[in-house]
């Protein structure tokens, strides 16, 4: 299993080269295909991978389950996981010490999860090469 996941991750690393971000989502996940159309709709070119392995792929990256939401992407290197904004996204720069971005759950009016005018506050946490945690941004 973990030569399987190593090999996932250099494969999602050589992906990665190949669009600008590398979506990961379970077939039976409606919201996503709403998350990558704002990401389009934002100019990123976007690689979408159906897989029944999205949960392994969260372990591998080290995505807190208290952060999991339903996808997981890869970007320039960073996870991103759940309903970021592409703005967080493209405000990422190489050479941070951010390993990912993170919005748990799925907050309504969020990327992808809009419903009309309802609107849910909600946060995007930064997840640092140490583990730790803090607030990138607010929604």
């Amino acid at each position: 299993m973990k030569n399987l996941i190593a090999g996932g991750l250099l494969l999602v690393s050589s992906l990665s080269q190949a669009a600008d971000i590398d979506v990961y989502r379970d077939p039976s996940c409606g919201c996503c295909h709403a998350w990558i159309e704002h990401l389009e709709e934002n100019g990123l070119e976007v690689n979408d991978h159906v897989t029944s392995e999205v949960v392994a792929m969260k372990q591998s990256l080290g995505v807190d389950p208290a952060l999991r939401s339903c996808h997981t992407a890869i970007y320039k290197g960073f996870f991103i996981e759940g309903h970021v904004p592409a703005s967080d996204i493209l405000a990422l720069e190489e050479g941070s010490t951010i390993k990912g971005l993170a919005v748990p759950g799925m907050p309504i009016g969020s990327p992808g999860m809009e419903m009309g005018e309802r609107h849910q506050a909600y946060q995007v946490i930064a997840v640092e090469a140490d583990g730790r945690q803090r607030v990138y941004s607010q929604h």
